[in-house]
C-alpha cells in the first residue's frame, strides 16, 4: 500500500500555526520535536485516525519561502479538509473565528465552503456526497 503521508505547509510562525490548525480546526498536535539546525518538526493531524493525510507545519527560512507563506498555491484552492458533519464543523470553525469567503454550497458532489487559513492559504471544507 503507498500514500501520501505529509504534505509541508510553510508557515510564518510555529505556535501561531499550531494554535491555528488545533484550536481553530481541531486538529491534533502529533509530534513537536527540535532539531538540531534550530527548526522544529511540526505535524498536525485532522483526527485521530492514521490514515490520513498530516501536515508538517515548515517555518520559512528565507526569503523566497517567506514569499510563499499564505500563497503556496497561486490563490487557488489548495488544500481539502472532508468533515462528515458540514454544518458542525462550519459552525464551529465560524465560531473560533476562520474566515469564510463564501455562504455554504451545495453541490452534486456534496456540500462546500472555501475558507482561509491563518496565512490566506485557501481550503475547501467538503462534506462528499453520500
Amino acid at each position: 500500500m503507498r500514500r501520501i503521508a505529509l504534505v509541508t505547509l510553510v508557515v510564518g510562525d510555529y505556535d501561531e500555526a499550531i494554535r491555528f490548525y488545533t484550536e481553530a480546526l481541531g486538529f491534533r498536535l502529533v509530534e513537536d520535536a527540535p532539531r538540531p539546525d534550530g527548526s522544529r518538526w511540526v505535524v498536525v493531524r485532522p483526527d485521530d485516525r492514521e490514515a490520513g493525510t498530516d501536515l508538517l507545519l515548515a517555518r520559512a527560512k528565507d526569503e523566497a519561502q517567506q514569499a510563499r507563506v499564505g500563497d503556496q498555491t497561486g490563490g487557488r484552492v489548495g488544500f481539502f479538509l472532508h468533515t462528515d458533519d458540514f454544518a458542525r464543523d462550519h459552525a464551529r470553525m465560524l465560531g473560533a473565528g476562520v474566515t469564510f469567503l463564501e455562504e455554504p454550497r451545495h453541490e452534486p458532489y456534496g456540500s462546500v465552503a472555501v475558507f482561509q487559513d491563518l496565512y490566506g492559504n485557501r481550503w475547501d471544507l467538503l462534506q462528499p456526497a453520500d
